[in-house]
């Protein structure tokens, strides 16, 4: 059954989702804000791939038995322990109706808007880390890594959070979001690597070198702001990106605090907090 959701407020959105009877939606862990006394909640270890989204049966042989149970338990080891190497939450929380309908409501960490996205079976979506807010039961999340040298280079690009099968997935992210489609754009678009929320499957993910080096290449990479990188997003399909980074929002705060890590040149000699 399809997820009944609606989106609310402005400056710092959140979803209100509405349960139908035993129909379960699971969150990270850190993203729930408030439930019907009638919606039961769990927090487990697992995802709705290895069983995390539904009780364990019996050790039948419809269950396969011990081998089953060990199998099941060395998937979800392999599931927090990426997890854990890409910094996420390592456990989720299901909300399950019980008796009647149900609400539940969820949100981000920033302030910001967020976005339902409805899986078909078709194409997987990829989101950048921290995005992801709740989900279906009927979704799976995973963890995608980029490889060496793109996230060497991109940073927020190495890792990446993955959903596949069919139902609703909510994301946030911070600022206002811009959907476009690179192939709108001549097949290709350059982004700041912290502006990129989520994309479909089909878009090739890249980061590149601003400018050569040469004068204006070093130019760009000491005072445009954006470092050394841009990412690349190339073919067709859905781009979403968002209008503040972290990087920015962090150093807008601690330059309201007295302590401004931008630096004059705002590039390559920006600092770190700390």
């Amino acid at each position: 059954m399809t997820l009944q959701q609606e989106i609310v407020g402005n400056a710092m959105q959140m979803a209100v989702v509405s349960l139908q009877p035993g129909q379960t939606v699971y969150c990270e862990a850190g993203k729930f804000l408030f439930k019907t006394v009638n919606v039961t909640m769990e927090t487990r270890l697992g995802g709705p791939s290895d069983g995390g989204g539904q009780r364990p049966q019996g050790g039948g042989a419809g269950s396969g038995g011990m081998g089953g149970m060990l199998r099941q338990a060395m998937g979800t080891a392999m599931q927090v322990g990426q997890r854990a190497l890409a910094g996420e939450s390592l456990a989720f929380q299901y909300f399950t109706a019980q008796g009647g309908e149900g609400t539940v409501g969820f949100a981000g960490v920033l302030p910001g808007e967020m976005r339902a996205l409805e899986l078909d079976g078709t194409r997987a979506w990829f989101a950048e880390k921290d995005a992801f807010v709740a989900a279906e039961s009927t979704v799976d999340f995973g963890i995608a890594f980029q490889g060496g040298r793109t996230g060497m280079k991109g940073g927020e690009g190495f890792v990446l959070e993955k959903f596949t099968g069919r139902g609703t997935v909510i994301i946030a992210g911070a600022g206002n979001f811009i959907d476009l489609d690179p192939s709108d754009f001549g097949g290709r678009i350059e982004v700041d690597t912290g502006c990129v929320v989520a994309f479909e499957e089909g878009i090739r993910y890249g980061v590149q070198r601003v400018g050569g080096l040469n004068r204006q290449g070093l130019m760009n990479a000491v005072f445009g702001g954006e470092g050394l990188s841009l990412a690349t997003l190339e073919g067709s399909g859905r781009v979403i990106l968002q209008s503040l980074t972290i990087e920015s929002l962090a150093n807008a705060l601690k330059k309201a605090q007295g302590g401004d890590k931008q630096g004059p040149t705002g590039g390559l000699f920006s600092t770190d907090a700390g």
